[in-house]
């Protein structure tokens, strides 16, 4: 063993102790999730260090002022003194993932808290209407803005409201979905031309929708103003995004089902129909529902189709109507606190109207593609038992008799056999040149289709004492 120690080293050299030192550590996988010491630590280290240095340039080194200043300042310190700490302990990537996170953590809790800002102030200004049962079943027929908060509702702002937007949603859906399925499915100059257009509308002012449909309903077909007229106007307003947001959702269907589903030989209508739109479901309500929110805020366009009124409207084709955002708009002009208050609440009312009918959207669109509700799942259980009981039913008992039909018959031929005194052991295959026809003569007969051909002669057997 020395000696062939020896000669590996005369071969290869002695290693060098530089050499051993250079080779790296192995590489550990970068923690991904979750939250460690470090981390903490550097966050609030950073969060120390970016207050004092903010205070300081305020303070005393610049003359810097202004609340919104201040907060800003101190959290471009603060990101600039987190990566400083974080460079110490990881690389360039880490790095600059961990001051993303807290970029994206940061505009996360922003519009969080403009969104509880927006709902608390809304219902926190409304608190006084509405606890009062009155101001969700009257109108303001009969009330003025002196009276008190006890008298008149806005039963005919949501009672108009909820026509409007049935009679937008019975237009917008089904010509909505109609497009995003012809943009999608039907490539070609004449959808991209549609595509742009469709992209050019969603920057559509609502004033503009609503002298549309006034010009041409009200006074080129001599129309009054209506809540069915305010639905077509809330329909322009809608069906852009409908199919803008539609038309991204469909894109994200997988190929592969469609081609899949057109490869066993459905037409394209079914592969979209079957296919395509359960799929894309989910998506598709969630566009329903970025439309509606778009439609059901409306305020121009519902003033000059509908016009307004005090009382209760439930006839969309005939006389003015009033809607919950013109609502809004009328009570809050108002110096009257009570009539303030009104507004507020009709406008907390709005808002969760709005959230009724996203967590209807969402019922309707049920959950994503591969994933099922515990009631869809025992469906789908009880109709494969289903399929696998007719699958028995149609072939386990036609096997089964054809089996004993082989059998039966095989038995009836071996008794035969026996009977006639013949070998009933199955012998070797016959040889090729044989007629499938088979007659004595050795020839194939008129009715094999081809000229008489001899059987070869077999070779005789060498005698006892010859050789080749």
């Amino acid at each position: 063993m020395e000696a062939a120690s020896a000669e590996c080293d005369a071969l290869t050299g002695p290693v060098a102790p530089e050499a051993v030192k250079a080779v790296p550590p192995p590489e550990q996988p970068r923690r991904i999730g979750g939250v460690s010491r470090s981390a903490v630590l550097s966050l609030a280290g950073a969060a120390a260090s970016a207050l004092c240095v903010t205070i300081l340039l305020f303070g005393e080194l610049a003359p810097f002022s202004g609340t919104l200043g201040f907060v800003i300042t101190a959290y471009l310190v603060f990101l600039a003194v987190y990566a400083v700490l974080t460079g110490f302990e990881e690389d360039g990537q880490a790095v600059r993932d961990r001051v993303m996170t807290v970029v994206l953590w940061t505009a996360a809790t922003l519009l969080f808290s403009a969104l509880v800002l927006v709902v608390g102030f809304t219902a926190w200004r409304g608190k006084d209407a509405l606890p009062h049962g009155n101001f969700f079943t009257q109108d303001m027929q009969a009330a003025g803005p002196l009276d008190p908060l006890t008298n008149g509702g806005i039963a005919h702002a949501m009672v108009g409201t909820l026509i409007m937007i049935a009679i937008a949603l019975t237009i917008t859906v089904p010509l909505g979905l109609a497009c995003a399925v012809y943009l999608n499915q039907i490539p070609g100059r004449f959808s991209r031309f549609v595509r742009t257009i469709v992209e050019a509308m969603t920057a559509l002012p609502s004033i503009v929708a609503g002298l549309m449909v006034y010009a041409v309903w009200i006074l080129g077909l001599g129309m009054q103003k209506s809540g069915l007229a305010a639905g077509f106007a809330i329909s322009v307003m809608m069906l852009p995004i409908v199919i803008r947001a539609s038309d991204v959702v469909l894109r994200l269907v997988p190929g592969t089902l469609t081609e899949a589903a057109e490869a066993l030989g459905a037409p394209r209508w079914r592969t979209v129909w079957h296919v395509v739109l359960p799929t894309a479901r989910s998506g598709l309500a969630t566009a329903v529902i970025l439309g509606t929110a778009r439609g059901i805020g409306e305020t121009s366009p519902v003033l000059l189709t509908a016009g307004f009124t005090a009382a209760l409207n439930a006839d969309p084709t005939a006389g003015p109507m009033v809607s919950l955002p013109l609502a809004v708009f009328n009570f809050v002009k108002s110096p009257q606190p009570e009539m303030i208050a009104r507004g507020f609440g009709a406008a907390a009312v709005l808002m969760t109207m709005v959230l009724v009918l996203f967590v209807i959207a969402r019922v309707i669109g049920g959950r994503g593609p591969g994933h099922q509700t515990r009631r869809q799942a025992r469906r789908t259980a009880r109709a494969s038992r289903r399929d696998v009981a007719r699958f028995d039913e149609l072939h386990v008992p036609a096997s089964a008799a054809g089996l004993s039909l082989f059998d039966a018959s095989a038995s009836a031929s071996e008794p035969a056999a026996a009977a006639d005194g013949e070998d009933v052991t199955q012998g070797p295959p016959a040889p090729d040149y044989e007629s499938s026809t088979g007659d004595a003569g050795g020839f194939d007969g008129p009715a094999g289709g081809r000229a008489p051909t001899p059987r070869p002669a077999p070779t005789p057997a060498p005698a006892p004492g010859e050789t080749d």
